[in-house]
Parts: C-alpha cells; structure tokens; sequence
C-alpha cells in the first residue's frame, strides 16, 4: 500500500541525533517530546511555505542510535563479529532509543515501533507521531529516514545532527571550516568521498540518502538537534543549518 498525501495532514520526517538518547536521566528526551507534540498540535499556524496553513503537521520520527549504539558496537566487534550482524545491534540500539521517545509522547505517539516500510505507512495512517528507530542492515539512519519520507510523501525531511548544518571539512576538528547554507546532492556527494561505511560509522548523510532526496526531490535541511531550532524550522521556515537542493 503506497502512501498519499492527506489533505488534512502533511508529513514531516525528523532525523533525531542518538545524542538526545545518551543522557542519564530522560530530561533531553522530556524536551523533544515537548517540541514533537507542540509541532503536532500548533501546525495549524505554521508559516512554512511547503506546508499549508490549514494542514495538521504530522511528524515522523527516526531516532538514532549514537553512543550506546557505538559502544556495542565497539565491543561486538572486537569480538569479531560481522559487519551485517553489528548493523543489527545499531538498529536494535535505535528501535530501544525510539521506544523511551514513544513512552515520553504518551497517547500522543503511536504505541509500536515500526520494523519496516509497510509498518511506517500502516503506523502513519493512524495520524498519530510515529517513532521509528533502523530498519534494515547495511543502510544509515539518514537513508531510513530519507526512504521514509519518499514512502509517506513527506512534505519535508530535518535531519537533526550533533552539528549546525554541512560544512566544508569537518567543524570538529577544523575551527575554521565553513558552513553552507544551501548546498546541492552532487555537492555532498563530492564531499563524502571515501565515506566509512562500516557499522556505526556514518554522519550527516550518505549516498544512498542522497540518492533518495534527489530523486524525490524532497525538501531536506540539515540543522542542529535543538527543539527550537526544529521547532522554528517546520513551523516558521527558519533556522540556520543547510538546505540540500537538486
């Protein structure tokens, strides 16, 4: 069953940074819950140029599998584990980060974790926030959530990084690296370059995400993982990050 575009709801996929997951108590997990059902509730006054102003806002959201994830990963490896089997401790890693979101929505999230494709567009016909952690071994959660959004015919895909957007060379450990704010798929696809595709190895996007926006030609920004800066993003069309065009 393919997804269409309801006339009543349009569909935001957010990438969420595992990052959000890896704290000690929840409080970070409490603030984006926080954003996600006001997203939900207040799209009726939304800005946004692609989203109209009387649509509902309906987020779907992939969490990422971050540090945790990276850590059981580190130690299955030294255990000489395969890469395809390690891509399943990330994904079981995320499904567990996309299940305390999901506790933290309450009533406002759909109850279940999606597994695959067909459980996404069956979870979103419901209206509710649908979380969703990986789906299948050997792809990154920004190809997942960019395949999402084509599925559901998102109106735009966030992808919500440790950092504020894509840069010239690393941020990190560049003090002088230099952020765009709009750059094109055949742009990042040279800046990936030898991109490490070992299990959790990826960051900010993929080929295979590219790949997909391209052909769907799906709006896609890359920001920071605040709630406000997301918040502003989809409801007013602001934000300081990258904006990915074709």
């Amino acid at each position: 069953m393919e997804a269409t575009k309801s006339s009543k709801s349009s569909r935001v996929v957010i990438k969420l940074s595992g990052k959000v997951f890896s704290g000690d108590d929840g409080s970070e997990i409490k603030k984006f819950a926080s954003m996600l059902a006001t997203i939900y509730s207040d799209s009726s006054s939304s800005s946004s140029s692609s989203i109209s102003p009387s649509a509902k806002l309906q987020p779907i959201v992939v969490a990422g599998g971050g540090r945790i994830a990276r850590h059981y990963i580190g130690i299955a490896r030294s255990f000489g584990l395969d890469e395809a089997s390690l891509d399943i401790i990330g994904i079981e890693v995320s499904r567990l980060n996309a299940k305390l979101l999901i506790a933290a929505l309450g009533e406002k999230a759909y109850p279940s974790v999606p597994r695959d494709l067909e459980q996404i567009t069956e979870a979103a016909s419901t209206g509710r926030i649908v979380v969703s952690g990986g789906l299948h071994p050997g792809q990154s959660t920004n190809a997942t959530s960019a395949l999402i959004a084509e599925k559901v015919g998102a109106v735009r895909f966030v992808n919500a990084t440790d950092v504020e957007g894509i840069y010239d060379s690393d941020p990190r450990k560049n003090k002088n690296a230099r952020l765009y704010a709009e750059i094109t798929t055949k742009q990042c696809r040279d800046l990936l370059g030898g991109e490490n595709s070992m299990a959790g190895g990826y960051d900010l996007m993929d080929i295979v995400a590219l790949k997909v926006i391209e052909r769907s030609k799906i709006p896609t920004i890359v920001i920071k993982s605040e709630p406000e800066l997301i918040r502003n993003v989809i409801l007013n069309n602001k934000a300081i990050g990258t904006k990915i065009i074709f």
